[in-house]
């Protein structure tokens, strides 16, 4: 079997509402590949809010791509290492990553096509069900959008939901936070995420005013590039710390847990190269006791988490309309069933890549 063809498309995908007032949309870069038995293997990558995805599509297209054609798709790990190692002047972070990350998604999803398998059970399931925490909360949202947001899934079973803490002055942050929580009950446990607004002093700060909530974590509160900040903030607050998804290879993972840097390693299958280097990040957390729940994309993330045995929740972002995917897996009593077709399971509809492609 050997590839004959990768296609390439951006679609620009509009948020669904109440994401649409802190985002426009995303943009998705799909990557197609062909084989000469005709299987066909699909993947993508989401870049938030839209930033950088033609430059995604540009390195994909003409540094990654001409890798691929004539090999044999099959051989997963030996094709992931050519493209890792193929630029000894672009690391694979940042763009370079998400770019891996969807010919690498599409490359196991043919694997697990060819061998009729979805690919949680080729990597040796450990479960066949995970469980979801509901997320955003965003900047732009007022309160009551908040609420709402944390109800419609609670309203699906989920038992934690996340939301962003943003604003300058900490107190009002402190608000937001305790009114959302008095609306979902104590039935719904709560995270929170910086997204590395702070610098460490700050952040310590912020979230000693927030101990009273016993949130379940404390996400990304300072730059994702500051190990040494991360882990003094980890040593000093009573909140369990969670960062990784501004982290893209298990080298820098490695970073984060010799550290101690953080208690719950949030990996993104779309921007850490992909599904072979997200398994090795999560068995890597694993030797180090630490949690894993990838970041978004939960229905890639789906095959990830059933595989892992320190997996923790998977992050439920309602950020795809509803004509986006056929078959979309759905949250039921706070649970996501892993599909159980072969490969991931996903793929866009014909409609969707008419409709939201870019021109």
């Amino acid at each position: 079997m050997k590839v004959t063809g990768v296609e390439t498309a951006v679609l620009h995908v509009p948020c669904p509402r109440p994401m649409s007032l802190e985002f426009t949309d995303h943009r998705m870069v799909a990557a197609f590949i062909d084989t000469d038995e005709g299987v066909r293997g699909f993947g993508y990558t989401l870049a938030f809010g839209g930033g950088g995805a033609e430059a995604i599509q540009v390195y994909l297209e003409t540094r990654l791509k001409p890798l691929l054609i004539g090999e044999d798709p099959r051989m997963v790990g030996k094709l992931w290492e050519k493209m890792f190692r193929a630029d000894r002047g672009i690391r694979r972070v940042g763009l370079a990553g998400y770019g891996v990350a969807a010919l690498d998604i599409a490359l196991w999803d043919l694997a697990g096509k060819i061998a009729g398998q979805p690919l949680f059970r080729m990597w040796g399931a450990v479960t066949d069900r995970v469980e979801a925490y509901g997320s955003g909360g965003w900047a732009n949202y007022a309160v009551e959008d908040i609420i709402n947001e944390g109800r419609f899934y609670t309203d699906h079973g989920c038992r934690y939901y996340k939301m962003k803490i943003h604003d300058p002055d900490p107190r009002k942050n402190v608000a937001r936070v305790e009114a959302v929580k008095k609306a979902l009950g104590d039935g719904v446990r709560m995270m929170v995420d910086v997204n590395q607004k702070l610098d460490v002093l700050g952040t310590i700060r912020q979230a000693q005013m927030l101990e009273h909530l016993d949130l379940v974590w404390y996400e990304e509160p300072v730059l994702a590039d500051d190990y040494a900040g991360l882990a003094e903030v980890a040593r000093s607050i009573k909140t369990p710390v969670a960062t990784g998804e501004n982290h893209y290879t298990r080298f820098e993972f490695k970073e984060l847990c010799e550290r101690r840097a953080a208690r719950y390693l949030m990996p993104d299958v779309c921007r850490a190269n992909g599904f072979s280097e997200t398994l090795k990040i999560g068995h890597l957390a694993a030797a180090h006791g630490l949690m894993v729940s990838p970041h978004v994309v939960h229905e890639l993330s789906l095959h990830v988490a059933a595989s892992l045995p320190n997996t923790f929740l998977v992050e439920y972002m309602n950020w795809a309309p509803d004509d986006l995917f056929v078959d979309l897996p759905k949250c039921e009593n706070g649970w996501f069933r892993v599909p159980e077709r072969p490969g991931h399971g996903l793929m866009v509809t014909p409609e969707a890549l008419k409709k939201y492609k870019a021109r």
